[in-house]
């Protein structure tokens, strides 16, 4: 999936990296000083000329990630995100130039980025899977040229697994992900044909009518069991309401107390009653598994 700037944004974009190579380098005291405003005072001045004098960094970042097919501008955008995260984090009195603080956070920036971006299709999720997705092409290309040309092959991607950490079957699906292509569903399968690929997809969601027969056959079902209830006696009805047709089960002990009689007597009443309902329902359905609170 390749993105391309119009000619106004890229002009936009080469004044903008003129300006960043323009700005002057920081001496170490003076970049810890603004740093040390910033943090300690809040002083917006010292944050925006430490910020402006390493967005060369950024440019410098986002130019060796400018292979996976994303707006230059783009790349840019993110790794200033980046940039003013690590400003927003950096620790003067760790004594750590700024620079290498910062190099973390753009670089991290612009990899999310291309990660979210450089597919409709989610490509790595876990950090293993982010170091073999911007790894992988390096590897590939440097075992391929110890191997004349003869490809990858199966040993190179175990050395790459290895190398990375990984499943040898995450780096084959990273592999095939990589080189291909997103296409459109709307995309035509031929230049001369008028059918797209969305044509052919199966649709696995029940179809009206079968939406239909089984509305009308749960609301039979529903009658049929409603009917049977009222040939019970009220005592059997309330212990298979409260057996079988309720949120949650109320139990044998509990029933017991609520009737007035002993568990045991709970439980016979309530197989006399669904033996009741067996033949009631018998008598209109046929098939008593049907009605799912009677199976088993």
């Amino acid at each position: 999936m390749s993105h391309i700037d119009d000619p106004y944004t890229q002009k936009a974009n080469l004044a903008y990296i003129r300006n960043s190579m323009s700005e002057p380098i920081l001496e170490r005291e003076h970049e810890r000083n603004l740093a040390i405003r910033w943090r300690e005072h809040g002083d917006e001045r010292a944050l925006h000329e430490l910020v402006r004098a390493y967005t060369r960094l950024v440019v410098a970042m986002a130019s060796k990630f400018r292979n996976y097919g994303l707006p230059m501008g783009d790349l840019i955008q993110e790794g200033n995100v980046g940039l003013m995260q690590a400003a927003n984090r950096f620790e003067p009195e760790r004594e750590v130039r700024f620079s290498t603080y910062a190099s973390w956070w753009i670089r991290s920036s612009i990899q999310d980025y291309i990660l979210r971006n450089w597919s409709i299709v989610r490509t790595g999720t876990t950090a293993a899977q982010k170091s073999l997705f911007f790894n992988l092409r390096r590897l590939r290309a440097k075992i391929e040229g110890k191997n004349e040309g003869e490809g990858l092959g199966d040993a190179g991607r175990r050395k790459i697994a290895e190398e990375l950490g990984v499943n040898l079957k995450d780096v084959e699906d990273m592999e095939m992900r990589m080189a291909a292509n997103d296409q459109s569903l709307n995309a035509r399968i031929r230049d001369d044909g008028e059918d797209e690929w969305q044509t052919f997809l199966a649709d696995e969601r029940p179809d009206p009518e079968d939406i239909a027969i089984a509305l009308k056959d749960s609301k039979t079902r529903s009658q049929w069991l409603e009917q049977a209830l009222g040939e019970l006696t009220d005592r059997e009805q309330t212990i298979i309401r409260e057996r079988h047709l309720g949120l949650e089960t109320v139990t044998l002990e509990d029933l017991g107390k609520q009737l007035g009689v002993s568990k045991e007597r709970v439980r016979q009443l309530e197989a006399r009653a669904m033996d009741k309902l067996k033949v009631s329902i018998g008598s209109r359905a046929g098939d008593m598994r049907e009605l799912l609170f009677l199976e088993g």
